[in-house]
């Protein structure tokens, strides 16, 4: 009799709708806006790996290893829509992290098809990894956990400090890598301190996981990951970057 009835009740039972993106995206509330620090260009420290210094494209490749594909020009790199994203060719652990990033003067879109890129702290796959959001967050509202500044579909910015386009910006990144037992588990998670222009986004703040675009975060072990840019792919104007270093921290 019980084996029936839990059997009526199954078939009765509504099916778990699938996620859609809408359900991990957060709105409110805004974060303020805030005049950043004056832009200044940061000389890599002594003991830096620098990782793009205005001349080429050494340091990077394509996913799948082959060499990278996007622009050159005048000290400036930038995004060749369409061929795919770059990443290091070496892998890192926890580390410290310089970038400068510029939305172009003539961007058009809205929302998060406006100046859409990001940086992966550490990229674990194909459109896998921890995202910290490059976008134009400059008068052009979305979900306040995929402005720039957040970490993507998990956190917001403590703040928006960021710049009309055509001016370049800046990243100051702590990235403390998680680490796994032998087993796979997680032992600790990975922990994100961020500056924006100057201002502090992001305090220490540790992660649920590799960002997803539909579902919740989650850990799978790994060791030391190549740090990637995004070629999005929307329609507007591609977005450029220079002077990109790192530091490793403690391994």
């Amino acid at each position: 009799m019980l084996s029936v009835l839990a059997a009526i009740l199954m078939q009765s039972a509504p099916a778990t709708a699938p996620m859609r993106p809408e359900d991990t995206e957060q709105w409110t509330p805004e974060p303020p806006v805030v005049t950043p620090l004056a832009a200044v260009t940061v000389p890599p420290p002594s003991d830096a790996v620098v990782l793009f210094d205005g001349k080429d494209l050494a340091q990077w490749a394509s996913e799948d290893g082959s060499p990278a594909r996007w622009t050159v020009k005048d000290g400036v790199l930038t995004v060749a829509k369409g061929t795919g994203d770059i990443q290091t060719r070496r892998r890192f652990g926890s580390y410290q992290l310089h970038l400068e990033y510029r939305i172009p003067a003539n961007i058009t879109g809205s929302g998060q098809a406006r100046g859409n890129s990001g940086l992966f702290l550490g990229a674990t796959g194909r459109y896998m990894g921890y995202e910290l959001q490059i976008l134009d967050s400059y008068r052009n509202k979305t979900y306040v956990n995929g402005q720039a500044g957040s970490i993507y579909k998990q956190f917001p910015p403590l703040a928006n400090p960021t710049r009309p386009p055509g001016e370049w910006q800046s990243y100051d990144v702590v990235w403390t890598a998680p680490t796994f037992a032998s087993d796979g588990s997680l032992r600790s998670p990975a922990y994100v301190t961020a500056f924006l222009n100057g201002v502090l986004v992001q305090d220490h703040e540790a992660l649920r996981g590799e960002t997803l675009y539909i579902g919740k975060p989650a850990y799978h072990a790994h060791g030391a990951l190549p740090i990637k840019l995004q070629d999005h792919g929307d329609p507007s104007e591609p977005i450029s970057f220079r002077n990109i270093w790192v530091r490793a921290i403690g391994n």
